[in-house]
């Protein structure tokens, strides 16, 4: 058998199938999905276009660590994600996060939970790009906690 997909960071499309794929299971009567796509404005701004990037290795580990919680914190609980680096389209998804229960409540709550888990722990920086030039976004978002730092600076 092989081992599930839970965390992946990728350069190429993401696929909302492959991930829901990752958690499917006879038991499992609630599948729960969210999709994070660009978006053509942010805080006012024009936005063409996002870049991603990312420490690819950490980011996924970090990512399978939030899995790990998750899936030991909710009981009968899969979850997935996959977050896309690299230069994105407005309406192109940057992240996929998916969730299965024995019932939908605990399906919505572990998705809510892991897309919560990744934007503020896993180490991704984002830039837009628009009419006026590009900016860095979320800087006290990208950095890791505490917790998660020791002594280095990213």
């Amino acid at each position: 058998m092989t081992t599930r997909m839970r965390a992946d960071v990728r350069d190429t499309p993401l696929s909302v199938d492959e991930t829901l794929a990752s958690v499917r299971r006879p038991g499992a009567g609630g599948l729960a999905v969210f999709v994070g796509v660009v978006r053509d404005e942010s805080v006012g701004r024009v936005v063409t276009r996002l870049e991603y990037s990312a420490y690819a290795s950490m980011a996924k580990r970090e990512m399978e660590r939030i899995a790990d919680e998750i899936e030991s914190e909710i009981e009968g609980v899969r979850v997935a994600a996959m977050h896309r680096t690299g230069s994105l389209e407005v309406g192109d998804a940057a992240v996929i996060c998916a969730a299965s229960a024995p019932h939908r409540a605990e399906a919505f709550r572990a998705c809510r939970e892991l897309i919560d888990r990744i934007k503020s722990r896993v180490p991704v920086w984002k830039r837009e790009i628009g009419p006026d030039g590009a900016a860095w976004v979320g800087w006290e978002d990208a950095r890791c906690g505490p917790a998660h730092n020791h002594g280095h600076d990213h």
